[in-house]
C-alpha cells in the first residue's frame, strides 16, 4: 500500500496543478471585468476546495455547448426576416430620421433585423390591463398563437392566459406556449399546464434543469430564458418586461405591486418577434415552423417605424450594452432609465450618464434595488449610484417590477443593466420611433 505521505503529497500536486489551471482560465477567459477576474483568483488561491467548486459552478457563463450549438444550427437555416414576401412595401420603408440612423444600424448588427415601418403601438397603462389586452387578442385569433414567458404563475393573471389558452386551441387555432425551466416551474408542475396540453396546446419547456445535481455539468442553472413574447396571427405582438403574473407577486409578495412596462404593437414587426420565438422553439422542439416565416407579410397601414433587439447566448456578448450606449450618447434633452436590475457596473454604461458626455443636462435613473430576490439595502442618494454616476438623479421605486428600459427614441423593452444578465440570458427589446 502507498505510503500516506505520498498520497497526500500527490494530492496537493493536483489540487496545486488544478488551482493554477483555473487561474490560468480566469485570466484568459474573454469577456470577463478585470475586477472579476482578480475576484476569482483570490477565491480559488484563498479557498483550496470551496473556491475550485464554487468556479466551476458559478465562474463560467455557459447554457451548454450542445444547447449553443443546437441553436446555431437553427437560426442558420431559418429563413431571414428580409426574404420574406411584402404585401405592400409602401408602408413597409422605414422613416427615420438622419440623426437616429446609427442606433438602428447597431440593432441591424445585432440579430440582422431590420427596421420597419406600417407599425401602431400604444404603452398599457399597468399589469392587469396589459393581460387583459393579450387576452382578448387570443380570444379574438384566427390563426395562430405563440407566447414565451420567463416567469408564468399560477395565479389569476396566469390563469387567465392558460383558459384562453384553452379557449383558441378549441376554435382549432393553433397555440405554442413556452416557459422558461425555472421562472415558471410552478406553472409547469402544476395542473394547469397539463390541461393546457390535454387542449390541444403545444408546450416547450426552456432551459430544462432536469437533474439539479447533474445540470451544472452541462451548464449554469441560474443563466435563463428572461424573454416575454406574445405573437398572434403574425400581426399583434407584445414587448415589455411583463411576465404572466399577477402584480402582487403573491409567491415574494414583499417585492410587490410588480411594476411594468408593455407595449402592443400591431403591425409588421410581429414577423420579428416570430423570429425571435421560432428560433427558441425550433432549438429546444423538433417542431419546424419556419414555413411561418416565409408568409406575405399582413397588409401594412401608414405607422411608426420599429425594431426588434434579442440577445443571447448566440450573439455577441457587448451587443445590448453598445444599444445602450448609442441611446444614451444620442440624447440631447433628456434621458430616463427605468429599471429594476440597473446596477450599471459596466464602466463604459456607467460614464455615459455623466452629465459633460450625456448633452449637458442631467439623467434620471429610477430604479428599484431587488436582485435574485434578495433585497439589497438602499443606500443613501450620495453613495453607490451617485459615485458612479455623478450628476444624475436618483429616483428609488417602493414597487418591485421587471427591468424597463425607457427612452425616447424607443419603446421599452425586458433587458437589464446586470452584468451577467447580458452575458447570455436570452432577452429582447423593441426599439420604435
Amino acid at each position: 500500500m502507498m505510503d500516506a505521505s505520498f498520497v497526500a503529497a500527490i494530492s496537493a500536486i493536483v489540487h496545486v496543478l488544478v488551482q493554477l489551471a483555473l487561474c490560468v482560465r480566469v485570466l484568459l477567459r474573454p469577456h470577463r471585468e478585470p475586477a472579476s477576474r482578480i475576484a476569482w483568483i483570490v477565491v480559488v488561491l484563498a479557498m483550496p476546495v470551496v473556491g475550485i467548486v464554487a468556479y466551476v459552478l458559478l465562474g463560467e457563463v455557459n447554457i451548454g455547448r450542445r444547447r449553443v450549438a443546437r441553436m446555431r444550427e437553427v437560426l442558420a437555416r431559418m429563413p431571414k426576416p428580409a426574404d420574406a414576401a411584402e404585401a405592400d412595401a409602401k408602408y413597409l420603408q422605414p422613416d427615420v430620421p438622419e440623426r437616429y440612423v446609427h442606433l438602428f444600424r447597431v440593432g441591424h448588427s445585432i440579430n440582422g433585423l431590420e427596421p420597419v415601418g406600417g407599425n401602431r403601438a400604444h404603452l398599457l397603462p399597468d399589469s392587469n390591463a396589459a393581460i387583459d389586452a393579450v387576452v382578448a387578442d387570443i380570444d379574438a385569433a384566427q390563426d395562430h398563437v405563440h407566447v414565451l414567458f420567463y416567469i408564468w404563475l399560477p395565479d389569476t393573471n396566469g390563469c387567465k392566459v392558460v383558459e384562453a389558452l384553452k379557449r383558441a386551441a378549441a376554435r382549432n387555432v393553433t397555440c405554442r406556449a413556452m416557459a422558461d425551466g425555472l421562472g415558471s416551474r410552478l406553472m409547469i408542475r402544476s395542473e394547469h399546464w397539463a390541461a393546457m396540453r390535454a387542449a390541444g396546446v403545444h408546450l416547450a419547456e426552456a432551459l430544462p434543469i432536469g437533474n439539479p445535481l447533474l445540470r451544472p455539468l452541462k451548464g449554469r442553472i441560474d443563466l435563463r430564458n428572461h424573454r416575454k413574447i406574445v405573437v398572434i396571427d403574425d400581426r399583434i405582438t407584445y414587448c415589455g418586461s411583463q411576465n404572466c403574473a399577477d402584480p402582487e407577486f403573491r409567491v415574494k409578495a414583499k417585492y410587490a405591486p410588480w411594476v411594468d412596462a408593455v407595449m402592443r404593437f400591431e403591425g409588421p414587426i410581429a414577423r420579428q418577434n416570430q423570429h425571435l420565438f421560432a428560433g427558441d422553439w425550433m432549438g429546444h422542439v423538433d417542431d419546424d415552423i419556419a414555413d411561418l416565416l416565409r408568409r406575405p407579410l399582413p397588409p401594412a397601414e401608414p405607422g411608426l417605424t420599429a425594431q426588434v433587439i434579442g440577445t443571447g447566448p448566440t450573439v455577441r456578448y457587448s451587443a445590448m450594452p453598445e444599444m445602450f450606449e448609442s441611446l444614451m450618447y444620442t440624447a440631447r434633452r433628456e434621458l430616463v432609465i427605468s429599471t429594476q436590475l440597473g446596477h450599471a457596473r459596466d464602466v463604459r454604461i456607467a460614464d455615459v450618464h455623466c452629465p459633460p458626455r450625456a448633452g449637458h443636462f442631467d439623467p434620471v435613473l429610477r430604479s428599484r434595488r431587488v436582485d435574485a430576490g434578495r433585497v439589497v439595502r438602499q443606500c443613501p442618494p450620495r453613495r453607490r449610484h451617485h459615485d458612479h454616476l455623478p450628476g444624475a438623479k436618483r429616483l428609488v421605486d417602493r414597487g418591485g417590477g421587471e427591468s424597463q428600459l425607457l427612452r425616447r427614441i424607443a419603446g421599452c423593452g425586458g433587458a437589464d443593466l446586470r452584468i451577467r444578465g447580458r452575458a447570455a440570458a436570452h432577452q429582447v427589446a423593441d426599439a420604435g420611433r
